[in-house]
């Protein structure tokens, strides 16, 4: 029908659940510590469908309250769905809120459900002459498809939308007419909403009884057709076959009314969406949002100028503003924040001798400067392109050096090495790496905008457009504003003065403004020693660290690949004799077929979502002591990715100019306060098999002067689980020098320390540390032979026998559900915010983090003190030895041989000593040629 107008209804549930299980391996976490994947999971699914297909009618539907009729008809209904995520009960009023901003109706009637209320629309708009799309992944909707009534399924895991059809309804479900879906679900039945279905019937079997019979009544009055156990069955379960049919149709006479008028789209509230999108920090949504109604966001213009500072008689420099253009509207950004075109902050250039000379002597008698570099990195080397200073809220000063690097370094020195300027900077780290190469040395008083977010919201994003706008409420500018996509993008070095000096200045003219929240707020909670006495200067050991870098045998990994292509490849034809046939390994989907269809190892395999069979980890570790073909599988995956990830990959990361690999640590990554390493990340390098264990074997002393050195604290968050309980058997068997797992299986298996045999302290061990983690009965009966009834008893047994431990639990996790927060024994906090959660799976897992965080976060913390207290020692002794990794409780050194007698005690008493608890800290020690013999 030529001009028939497109009306688009949306089911909210099926789209929001869809959305955040989507999201679920990564959920979106706004800086408030809010889970915004379902909303935003929605948001980009509603705006899909908008920008797509430019909908002329449009609403979203709602279940409110479950269906009344089919809970009466069935009281099980539905009964066996898991209680609905937190995260989507938080997201249901924005969605709401967001759909009233864009003026779009919400449909919504307790007791029916959305399929009910899209479908009873549905039919009315029909008959008003429209077409009907209704979106939704939910695959009961193909029984409404008509002529002029389609599902529209949005794209996912990389497909496109589909949308189907009657001729695709017939194709999917292999029936004559869509009604006949209805007949399909109800004899196959579904397990998501609890509808029974006919017993032993599945898909292909539903679908073979439609063939035959045409519906589920047609069926049932021929039962003596059938054979066998299907038939008792079916005979005996009529009632519920015409129970599920009915539980399976879509109700259409629901009370809600169409009409056209309700239904049309129009303008948004620009005010409230913008609002909405601020609140959530959405800030992508917002722009595609924008661009979408023609609202967008106007865009920071900086007129060009050529004109340099000039200079009074006097002995400051004059200031030349760089001034917005005149607003005739919007003076704010699309979100509600300032910007710099509606605050007009003074930023000016320096780019002459006398007005950088008259700007330094002005910079040294301040007695804090937030500072800026602008870099580029090409080929592993990091060229300063300006600095950007800023001691005074919305002024800021631009020093470009592209030009005579060197000279204005050395005029900049005396400022950087001052003791009595404090130094602001976001990710000082870099920053003092980059003035390293120069010769500058950062001293006096500093502080990191990261890492003070960091200590205060662990959880939480610290980049610092969020920490602007959260604490701010301004957007900065994006560095894409400044050097342009795709064709015509250019280098940071291209940019003129007059567009890279606003955009460097309001980087620390924001730092500046940070530091003063931020600074109150760490004494407010406690946590300025922990940010002065340890994270920043950590900080600066770290960067010497970075920069030290470590030997790598580019060679002995080039031989290992090579071996282990040879090992990949005999792998592969064992796997192909023993399957009978050649297939890709690596694809999921083939081996499923493989291992489930053609060899049938399994009576029952475990399916994905999307309908693939499951391969992963862990349903083929339970079947490889069983299948030979199984371990050959999991063996070939770990030598791929070892292959993959650490021996080709790790040449790669050598620095041409060191010839050494330089990791880079991050303080601002683990919310329990450990160290993480990217670039690559040498915590990460195996150490548990024999394979893995020989790309340690990569990693190599300086030269011949040298050996690395390896100190490794011995159990310490067992150690430090007796310190924080107090529990007096494990103080006893720590402060007695015990075998802490031997002592622990005499006292749960009821033997003297000598009975205990290999298996009971293996037991042990486990549970010892399993204890930290909240290991329940089932993860132990996973990690050791025992049953589960077996691991519960012992689980019981533990607990009794050291009590003081169980009450110490308990006690964390009641702290943390009145606080909200634990901390370590140095007052470092995780904040738990789903303690207190009514989701059983979400809240457990954080009355585990509860107990594990202070364990975890302290011995984070100790390692920390010892790092300090190391390189203080090594400075000041000036010795040759570096310290060159960290890697949770171990520290790896390049140690010149002439100095081991001398440090070798020196690192031990140091880590021994950082922090001083009842329980003596152990280290042990070992030294190598490669890291793996250090280890």
């Amino acid at each position: 029908m030529a001009g028939q107008k497109r009306l688009f209804l949306l089911d909210a549930f099926a789209l929001i659940f869809r959305g955040y299980y989507a999201l679920i391996k990564n959920p979106r976490i706004n800086s408030k510590g809010m889970d915004t994947s379902a909303i935003l999971g929605f948001t980009n699914s509603l705006l899909d469908v908008i920008r797509r297909e430019k909908p002329e009618l449009l609403a979203v539907a709602f279940d409110k309250g479950g269906s009344a009729t089919r809970t009466e008809a069935f009281e099980a209904y539905k009964a066996n769905r898991q209680e609905t995520p937190e995260a989507i009960k938080i997201a249901i009023p924005y969605i709401h809120e967001i759909l009233k901003a864009m003026n779009i109706p919400i449909i919504e009637v307790a007791g029916f459900e959305a399929d009910d209320l899209i479908g009873t629309l549905a039919k009315q708009a029909e008959k008003e002459g429209c077409q009907v799309y209704m979106v939704t992944p939910d695959k009961d909707y193909a029984q409404l498809v008509s002529e002029n009534i389609f599902m529209y399924r949005p794209a996912r895991m990389g497909n496109g939308i589909e949308i189907w059809d009657v001729e695709k309804v017939k194709e999917k479900f292999e029936v004559e007419n869509p009604l006949q879906v209805i007949d399909y679900l109800g004899m196959m039945g579904d397990a998501v909403d609890n509808i029974p279905g006919l017993p032993g019937v599945g898909d292909k079997t539903a679908k073979k009884f439609i063939k035959q019979y045409g519906s589920m009544e047609n069926l049932l009055a021929n039962t003596h057709e059938l054979k066998g156990k299907m038939k008792e069955k079916i005979e005996a379960n009529k009632e519920l076959g015409i129970l599920s049919k009915e539980l399976a149709t879509i109700i259409l006479d629901c009370p809600v009314e169409y009409h056209e008028e309700d239904f049309t789209m129009c303008k948004p509230n620009a005010d409230e969406t913008a609002k909405i999108f601020q609140e959530l920090e959405f800030r992508r949504i917002a722009d595609s949002f924008n661009k979408l109604f023609g609202m967008d966001a106007p865009k920071m213009e900086i007129p060009k100028k050529e004109e340099t500072i000039t200079t009074n008689t006097g002995t400051e420099p004059q200031l030349d503003l760089f001034a917005s253009p005149e607003q005739t509207s919007n003076t704010t950004s699309s979100f509600g924040f300032d910007t710099l075109s509606n605050l007009k902050p003074v930023y000016q250039y320096i780019n002459t001798t006398t007005a950088r000379k008259l700007f330094i002597n002005k910079l040294m008698n301040q007695p804090k400067v937030a500072f800026e570099i602008v870099t580029q990195r090409e080929n592993f080397i990091d060229t300063i392109i300006g600095f950007g200073f800023s001691y005074d809220t919305g002024t800021g000063y631009y020093i470009p050096v592209t030009e005579n690097t060197n000279a204005i370094l050395n005029e900049l020195k005396p400022f950087f090495e001052s003791d009595n300027i404090q130094k602001i900077a976001y990710d000082l780290k870099s920053n003092i790496k980059f003035l390293a190469h120069y010769n500058i040395n950062l001293q006096g008083t500093i502080f990191d905008i990261s890492l003070a977010h960091y200590l205060l919201h662990p959880d939480m994003r610290h980049q610092l457009d969020v920490l602007s706008e959260t604490y701010l409420n301004y957007e900065v500018t994006h560095q894409d504003n400044v050097i342009g996509k795709g064709r015509n993008k250019v280098k940071l070095a291209e940019v003129d003065l007059a567009t890279i000096t606003p955009f460097c200045c309001e980087q620390s003219d924001v730092c500046f403004q940070l530091e003063t929240h931020f600074s109150k707020e760490l004494v407010e909670n406690n946590l300025e020693n922990l940010f002065n006495n340890i994270e920043l200067p950590l900080l600066k050991v770290l960067a010497k660290m970075e920069l030290e870098g470590i030997n790598l045998d580019v060679d002995y990994l080039a031989t290992l690949s090579k071996t282990l292509t040879t090992d990949i490849t005999t792998l592969e034809e064992n796997i192909y004799s023993l399957s009978g046939e050649e297939f890709n390994i690596a694809s999921p989907k083939q081996l499923g077929i493989v291992l489930f269809e053609n060899m049938k190892l399994v009576e029952k395999p475990k399916k994905t979502k999307t309908g693939q069979y499951a391969t992963g980890e862990d349903i083929l570790s339970k079947l490889a002591t069983e299948h030979e073909i199984v371990a050959k599988i999991l063996e070939y995956r770990g030598l791929v990715k070892l292959k993959n990830t650490y021996v080709d990959a790790l040449p790669n990361e050598v620095n041409p100019i060191t010839q050494r690999v330089h990791t880079t640590y991050s303080q601002a990554t683990a919310s329990t306060g450990r160290l993480s390493s990217t670039n690559p990340n040498l915590q990460n390098i195996p150490i548990r098999t024999e394979r893995g264990k020989q790309v340690r074997k990569a990693f190599i002393k300086k030269n011949e002067d040298y050996t690395l050195f390896a100190a490794d604290y011995s159990q310490i968050e067992l150690r430090l689980i007796a310190e924080l309980s107090q529990d007096p058997e494990m103080l006893s068997a720590f402060k007695n020098g015990d075998d802490i797992h031997r002592s622990t299986a005499a006292k749960v298996f009821g033997v003297t320390i000598d009975e205990v045999t290999r298996e009971q302290r293996s037991h042990a061990k486990t549970v010892n540390f399993g204890i930290i983690y909240g290991v329940s009965a089932f993860g132990l009966s996973q990690q050791t032979n025992l049953s589960r009834k077996e691991s519960k008893e012992l689980i019981d047994t533990y607990y009794e026998t050291y009590p003081t431990l169980k009450k110490y639990m308990a006690s964390q996790v009641d702290f943390a559900k009145e606080h909200g927060y634990v901390k370590t024994l140095l007052d470092r906090r995780r904040y738990l915010k789903n303690i207190n959660s009514a989701n059983a799976i979400v809240r457990s897992a954080d009355e585990r983090n509860a107990v594990n965080a202070p364990i975890q976060g302290t011995a984070a913390d100790i390692i920390k003190i010892a790092m300090i207290d190391i390189q203080k020692a090594l400075e000041e002794g000036g010795y040759q030895t570096k310290m060159l990794l960290q890697v949770h409780d171990e520290l790896v050194f390049d140690m010149h041989k002439d100095e081991i007698d001398t440090l070798k005690p020196l690192i031990i008493s140091k880590m021994q000593n950082a922090y001083k608890i009842s329980v003596p800290l152990v280290v042990d020690t070992d030294m190598g040629d490669n890291w793996l013999d250090a280890h």
